[in-house]
């Protein structure tokens, strides 16, 4: 039988055909993934599925990252609103292990110090301070979550990053690399948001693994992460890690001047004097000896050359768990080449705060992580960086400085507690190998219980705080109780609940500046009557009649038919004629006595007992 020849415009449609079959094939396929609920979104934001009024950090944003999810680590739950209010300061915080606040987290972390000292600073800002930071990630997850957030109205971007260059996810001696070449790198991530290729390798994982086993991550990860240990100064890798942060950093710092977002930029820390080199090599320059040498000159009084010492010691290391000096230099290059990035100098502030400007146990835990008071350095450094770059318009209340900072910080003994513990556990494990003493006991109070508790998972750390605030109370010792609702308070800001206790301990303490301060931010997030209410009650419980004559107003327009608010307002305005006639004859007795009884015909008796008391003297 005699073929019949496709003509030239059939034979067009055949091939057109044949290579449209298969796209179209796996992009059902892909619908039907999706359609199936297979698979994971890896956008970086979700609406919270509590409130969807907020987005919310998708935990599901790092698996792109990992070549094994098992690595894959979570990044925090702090919410902000889809649409952003009037006079809100909105904050990104990009980075590490580090940036996350590891091993405290929560208010450990040095973007909590930050905002809490910024929202003291300036009360009448509504500051949102969102942490997107993720453990054993580098450059290559800070840059591409830079470049997901520049539509959500950022006010600036936070960053500290770098030590996680070489064993980071791609990182060149990660066991997440997958090239050198970052053209292939950003195609792979962008077919892993693809549910197909999230198949593929699932079946990938699963066959190469054959069966999973529980893998404590907190001890581990570490060591699973690096692939690579031994990564020679100078050699092909040490170079690859330096030019993919340099690469990465300048894309960012270039896509976000782009957009008019202020960048913060931090060079970074990391222990000099107390860790000795985790791998030392034959080299003629050997790490250790070289370390040795500088402990010696430390101990003699020569700090200058001790220090020079014991950062060719680190910079010798052959397991790259601390970044090379290198990138010190190209983090004030990039700040001095764009505009809109602004240096954050830490390590010079942390060398301040330092013996004989050399960094070790005194700021940081082990290797890179800082203690609670070496966060507050890291917040310090921030906080005056954004001062001097008067990136918040408003006028300052009253500075909270660094001292009070220290002292008033809501970080509880639990979580320093819990920080110990952490880093003790750590440390038992590679690349350390210090065992915990067997003689090690903790003790039974209830910070240590709480703390232990945590430690291995037991209890979440809401329900652990929640746990101090009920025994303090019951314990009548309010001062923790105030700290541990505090501390809650910066953990979830949109719960009003805890403001209202955070004001009414705080008044109960003789804090009325901040119980003002907590009342305002609860009325402010909700003007509901009660919180009207508590207004004008706080302000003439502090004898400052004239400031509750506009809350009063507002609660009599809200409820203009309770007579007793009118005869509040005809009562508070009195005593505002009394006080201001007062301040001109401050001996007149029937001016004091004036005002003693119209502070009780409104059951302010406190304040009126002050005025019969000076009537008294």
């Amino acid at each position: 039988m005699k073929e019949i020849p496709l003509s030239k415009n059939k034979l067009k449609w055949f091939k057109i055909l044949a290579m449209i079959t298969p796209v179209v094939i796996l992009i059902l396929f892909e619908l039907t993934l999706r359609f199936a609920g297979y698979g994971h979104n890896t956008d970086l934001f979700i609406r919270y599925p509590d409130d969807p009024s907020y987005w919310v950090m998708n935990k599901y944003a790092s698996a792109r990252y990992f070549s094994d999810t098992v690595n894959a680590t979570k990044g925090n739950i702090e919410a902000f609103k889809v649409n952003k209010t009037a006079n809100t300061v909105r904050l990104f915080v990009l980075g590490e292990s580090t940036t996350a606040g590891y091993p405290y987290g929560h208010n450990g972390s040095f973007h909590r110090w930050l905002y809490y000292r910024l929202m003291n600073t300036y009360p009448g800002i509504h500051f949102e301070v969102i942490n997107l930071s993720l453990t054993a990630v580098n450059s290559y997850t800070v840059l591409d979550f830079g470049k997901q957030l520049v539509d959500y109205k950022a006010d600036a971007v936070l960053i500290y990053t770098g030590h996680n260059e070489y064993y980071g996810a791609l990182g060149v001696g990660s066991t997440s690399h997958i090239a050198n070449n970052r053209t292939l790198v950003r195609l792979v991530l962008q077919l892993r948001r693809s549910r197909i290729v999230q198949l593929i390798e699932s079946c990938l994982r699963n066959l190469k693994s054959g069966t999973k086993t529980s893998v404590n991550q907190r001890e581990n990860l570490m060591k699973r992460m690096a692939a690579s240990q031994q990564i020679r100064y100078g050699s092909e890798e040490y170079n690859t890690g330096i030019t993919q942060f340099q690469t990465n950093m300048d894309e960012l710092c270039q896509v976000l001047q782009h957009r008019s977002i202020p960048v913060f930029l931090s060079t970074l820390v990391s222990n000099e004097k107390d860790q000795p080199p985790f791998i030392s090599g034959g080299e003629r320059a050997n790490a250790r000896a070289e370390f040795k040498k500088a402990d010696l000159l430390y101990a003699s009084g020569n700090y200058g050359l001790a220090k020079q010492l014991f950062v060719k010691a680190k910079e010798l290391d052959l397991l790259r768990f601390r970044a090379p000096d290198t990138l010190n230099r190209l983090i004030t290059a990039l700040a001095a080449k764009y505009k809109n990035v602004h240096l954050v100098d830490a390590r010079k502030i942390f060398e301040a705060h330092s013996p004989h400007q050399v960094l070790g146990a005194e700021t940081l835990l082990e290797h890179v992580h800082p203690n609670l008071y070496g966060y507050a350095l890291l917040s310090e450094a921030f906080y005056q960086s954004i001062h001097q770059s008067k990136l918040i318009k408003a006028t300052i209340g009253q500075e909270m400085s660094f001292k009070d900072l220290l002292r008033r910080m809501p970080v509880t003994r639990m979580d320093s507690l819990y920080g110990a513990y952490t880093i003790m556990m750590l440390k038992s494990g590679w690349p350390f190998n210090e065992p915990i003493p067997v003689d090690y006991k903790r003790g039974n109070s209830l910070d240590e219980q709480l703390a232990g508790a945590l430690a291995v998972n037991r209890i979440s750390w809401t329900d652990a705080i929640n746990q101090l605030f009920q025994q303090s109370m019951k314990s009548k010792d309010y001062k923790t109780a105030l700290k541990a609702v505090e501390a809650a308070l910066l953990e979830s800001p949109q719960n009003i609940t805890y403001k209202i206790y955070a004001a009414r301990l705080s008044f109960d303490l003789g804090n009325f500046t901040d119980a003002v301060f907590y009342f305002k931010t609860a009325f402010d997030q909700q003007p509901s009557f009660e919180n009207i209410r508590n207004m004008y009650l706080v302000y003439l419980k502090t004898d400052q009649p004239e400031k509750s004559i506009p809350y009063i107003e507002v609660g009599i327009r809200l409820h203009p038919r309770d007579l007793s608010l009118s005869v509040m307002l005809a009562t508070v305005k009195d005593i505002v004629k009394a006080k201001t006639r007062l301040a001109l004859s401050p001996k007149d007795a029937s001016l004091k006595e004036r005002i003693s009884l119209d502070y009780q015909v409104i059951s302010i008796d406190d304040v009126a007992g002050k005025y019969r008391t000076i009537l008294l003297k």
